[in-house]
């Protein structure tokens, strides 16, 4: 089994989607975690606020199976196939972590999300401090103290079990 962090965003029905996301993912996988749900602007381009959070599991499928099932999913919920990176969306799921794995092409490992942006690094921070990203050495919390982002994520409460 390998341990995936997913990160997960929507800015359409967000609720609905964020749910929906959830559901799907634990129907592929096991031992789910959920991080805090995150509102936070649209970056990019301008739109509705998103929600964002880092999804914890455990997989059996190696990583092209696994990032086939989440386009899937995506694709199931509405998502356009030919979306671009800056526009609304209903689900989004980005594999952030998978496992031990690095890779510089598509999906790129560790995604270099963690050093970009506030709502992937902080719900890391939720989930595994003390994690130790592949290719870099560092652990999330070291990541974390080294970065420069100011806080303006706002903690959601959970609505779902």
């Amino acid at each position: 089994m390998t341990t995936a962090y997913i990160g997960i965003g929507s800015n359409i029905e967000r609720h609905k989607h964020i749910e929906a996301a959830i559901t799907e993912l634990r129907a592929i996988g096991s031992d789910v975690r959920v991080s805090t749900i995150y509102e936070c602007e649209a970056i990019g381009f301008d739109s509705h606020a998103f929600y964002n959070l880092v999804v914890e599991m455990k997989t059996a499928l190696n990583l092209a199976d696994f990032a086939r099932q989440l386009r899937d999913i995506e694709l199931k919920w509405g998502r356009a196939v030919d979306a671009s990176k800056f526009e609304a969306r209903t689900i989004d799921l980005d594999i952030v972590l998978f496992g031990q794995h690095i890779s510089c092409s598509q999906p790129e490992l560790p995604r270099r999300d963690i050093y970009k942006y506030e709502f992937v690094l902080q719900p890391l921070m939720d989930l595994c401090p003390e994690l130790v990203v592949p290719n870099d050495g560092r652990t999330i919390a070291q990541i974390w103290q080294q970065s420069s982002f100011e806080s303006s994520l706002v903690p959601i409460p959970c609505w779902f079990n």
